[in-house]
Protein backbone atom coordinates (compact mmCIF):
# COMPACT_ATOMS: atom_id res chain seq x y z
CA UNK A 1 0.00 0.00 0.00
CA UNK A 2 1.42 3.37 -0.96
CA UNK A 3 0.54 6.37 1.12
CA UNK A 4 1.71 9.67 -0.28
CA UNK A 5 2.42 11.35 3.04
CA UNK A 6 5.45 13.30 1.87
CA UNK A 7 3.27 15.29 -0.49
CA UNK A 8 0.84 15.90 2.34
CA UNK A 9 3.47 17.45 4.66
CA UNK A 10 2.13 20.97 4.21
CA UNK A 11 -1.48 19.81 4.69
CA UNK A 12 -0.34 17.90 7.78
CA UNK A 13 1.32 20.96 9.28
CA UNK A 14 -1.69 23.18 8.64
CA UNK A 15 -4.14 20.63 9.99
CA UNK A 16 -2.07 20.00 13.11
CA UNK A 17 -1.89 23.72 13.76
CA UNK A 18 -5.67 23.98 13.46
CA UNK A 19 -6.42 21.00 15.71
CA UNK A 20 -3.52 21.26 18.11
CA UNK A 21 -5.87 20.86 21.04
CA UNK A 22 -7.16 17.50 19.78
CA UNK A 23 -5.73 14.02 20.15
CA UNK A 24 -4.25 12.11 23.01
CA UNK A 25 -1.57 13.75 25.13
CA UNK A 26 0.50 11.49 27.31
CA UNK A 27 4.26 11.10 27.85
CA UNK A 28 7.22 8.75 27.57
CA UNK A 29 6.14 5.16 27.07
CA UNK A 30 2.48 5.98 26.37
CA UNK A 31 1.27 4.08 23.29
CA UNK A 32 -0.63 6.09 20.68
CA UNK A 33 -2.88 3.78 18.64
CA UNK A 34 -3.41 5.06 15.10
CA UNK A 35 -5.24 3.41 12.21
CA UNK A 36 -1.97 2.01 10.80
CA UNK A 37 0.38 1.56 13.74
CA UNK A 38 1.07 2.19 17.41
CA UNK A 39 3.89 4.52 18.40
CA UNK A 40 5.50 5.80 21.55
CA UNK A 41 8.35 8.12 22.46
CA UNK A 42 10.79 6.15 24.60
CA UNK A 43 13.17 8.98 25.49
CA UNK A 44 14.42 12.32 24.19
CA UNK A 45 17.21 14.81 24.68
CA UNK A 46 18.39 18.15 23.30
CA UNK A 47 21.99 18.88 22.37
CA UNK A 48 24.10 21.39 20.45
CA UNK A 49 25.43 18.88 17.87
CA UNK A 50 24.46 15.42 16.58
CA UNK A 51 26.89 13.21 14.65
CA UNK A 52 28.57 16.22 13.02
CA UNK A 53 25.29 18.06 12.30
CA UNK A 54 25.28 21.56 13.79
CA UNK A 55 22.03 23.53 13.87
CA UNK A 56 21.58 27.12 12.71
CA UNK A 57 22.28 29.93 15.18
CA UNK A 58 19.57 30.08 17.83
CA UNK A 59 18.64 26.40 17.41
CA UNK A 60 19.47 23.10 19.05
CA UNK A 61 18.99 19.43 18.13
CA UNK A 62 16.12 17.32 19.52
CA UNK A 63 16.82 13.58 19.40
CA UNK A 64 13.81 11.37 20.16
CA UNK A 65 13.84 7.58 20.36
CA UNK A 66 10.51 6.19 19.10
CA UNK A 67 9.09 2.69 18.84
CA UNK A 68 6.57 1.92 16.09
CA UNK A 69 4.53 -1.27 15.65
CA UNK A 70 2.62 -1.98 12.43
CA UNK A 71 -0.89 -2.98 13.52
CA UNK A 72 -2.37 -2.70 10.01
CA UNK A 73 -3.57 -5.77 8.08
CA UNK A 74 -0.67 -5.58 5.62
CA UNK A 75 2.80 -4.12 5.01
CA UNK A 76 2.92 -0.31 5.20
CA UNK A 77 5.28 2.27 3.76
CA UNK A 78 6.54 4.72 6.35
CA UNK A 79 8.36 8.06 6.18
CA UNK A 80 10.33 9.80 8.89
CA UNK A 81 8.26 12.88 8.01
CA UNK A 82 5.13 11.05 9.17
CA UNK A 83 6.18 12.59 12.49
CA UNK A 84 6.90 16.17 13.44
CA UNK A 85 8.15 17.87 16.58
CA UNK A 86 6.02 20.66 18.04
CA UNK A 87 6.45 23.15 20.87
CA UNK A 88 4.95 26.35 22.21
CA UNK A 89 1.41 27.40 21.42
CA UNK A 90 1.21 25.79 17.96
CA UNK A 91 2.01 29.06 16.20
CA UNK A 92 2.94 29.17 12.53
CA UNK A 93 6.59 28.35 13.26
CA UNK A 94 6.17 26.02 16.28
CA UNK A 95 7.01 22.78 14.47
CA UNK A 96 9.86 20.97 12.75
CA UNK A 97 10.17 18.04 10.38
CA UNK A 98 13.14 15.65 10.76
CA UNK A 99 16.51 17.03 9.61
CA UNK A 100 16.53 14.49 6.76
CA UNK A 101 13.62 16.32 5.08
CA UNK A 102 14.84 18.35 2.09
CA UNK A 103 11.62 18.67 0.08
CA UNK A 104 12.17 15.51 -1.97
CA UNK A 105 10.52 12.14 -1.43
CA UNK A 106 13.87 10.43 -0.84
CA UNK A 107 15.15 13.01 1.63
CA UNK A 108 18.68 13.15 2.97
CA UNK A 109 20.55 10.12 4.29
CA UNK A 110 20.37 9.50 8.04
CA UNK A 111 23.47 10.45 10.02
CA UNK A 112 23.54 7.16 11.98
CA UNK A 113 22.16 3.64 11.63
CA UNK A 114 19.97 4.27 14.70
CA UNK A 115 18.10 7.07 12.90
CA UNK A 116 14.89 6.13 11.07
CA UNK A 117 15.43 6.34 7.29
CA UNK A 118 13.46 8.73 5.11
CA UNK A 119 11.42 5.87 3.60
CA UNK A 120 11.03 2.36 4.96
CA UNK A 121 8.51 -0.46 4.95
CA UNK A 122 7.15 -2.32 7.94
CA UNK A 123 5.68 -5.80 7.66
CA UNK A 124 2.41 -6.64 9.39
CA UNK A 125 3.16 -6.98 13.11
CA UNK A 126 6.73 -5.64 12.79
CA UNK A 127 8.13 -3.40 15.53
CA UNK A 128 10.92 -0.90 14.89
CA UNK A 129 12.76 1.45 17.23
CA UNK A 130 14.78 4.36 15.88
CA UNK A 131 15.75 7.98 16.30
CA UNK A 132 13.95 10.99 14.93
CA UNK A 133 16.22 14.05 14.83
CA UNK A 134 14.86 17.61 14.60
CA UNK A 135 16.27 21.13 14.63
CA UNK A 136 14.34 23.16 17.23
CA UNK A 137 14.70 26.54 18.97
CA UNK A 138 17.41 26.83 21.58
CA UNK A 139 16.39 26.80 25.24
CA UNK A 140 13.26 24.67 24.89
CA UNK A 141 12.76 21.30 26.54
CA UNK A 142 8.98 20.71 26.31
CA UNK A 143 7.87 19.13 23.01
CA UNK A 144 5.43 16.76 21.41
CA UNK A 145 5.89 14.27 18.59
CA UNK A 146 2.75 14.25 16.47
CA UNK A 147 1.31 12.07 13.73
CA UNK A 148 -1.73 12.69 11.53
CA UNK A 149 -3.47 9.80 9.78
CA UNK A 150 -3.40 10.15 5.98
CA UNK A 151 -5.27 7.83 3.61
CA UNK A 152 -4.88 6.86 -0.06
CA UNK A 153 -7.97 8.90 -1.01
CA UNK A 154 -6.23 12.07 0.28
CA UNK A 155 -8.49 12.23 3.33
CA UNK A 156 -7.11 12.63 6.83
CA UNK A 157 -8.06 11.02 10.09
CA UNK A 158 -7.12 11.75 13.67
CA UNK A 159 -4.01 13.53 14.90
CA UNK A 160 -2.00 12.08 17.78
CA UNK A 161 0.47 13.75 20.16
CA UNK A 162 2.97 12.53 22.73
CA UNK A 163 4.05 15.37 25.03
CA UNK A 164 7.35 15.10 26.87
CA UNK A 165 10.22 17.03 28.44
CA UNK A 166 13.58 16.33 26.83
CA UNK A 167 16.76 15.95 28.87
CA UNK A 168 19.78 18.15 28.13
CA UNK A 169 23.03 16.53 26.95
Amino acid sequence: MKRMRRTMAVLFILTVLMVSGCGKKDGFGANQKTYFFNYKVDSAYVCSEFEGYTPADGNQILVASVTIKNTFKEQIEMYDTDFQAQWGGAGDDDFSLPITFDGTEEGLDPLTEEQLPGIYTMDKGETRTGLLVFEVPEGLQDFSISYMEAFDDDSTGDTYFVNFTAETK
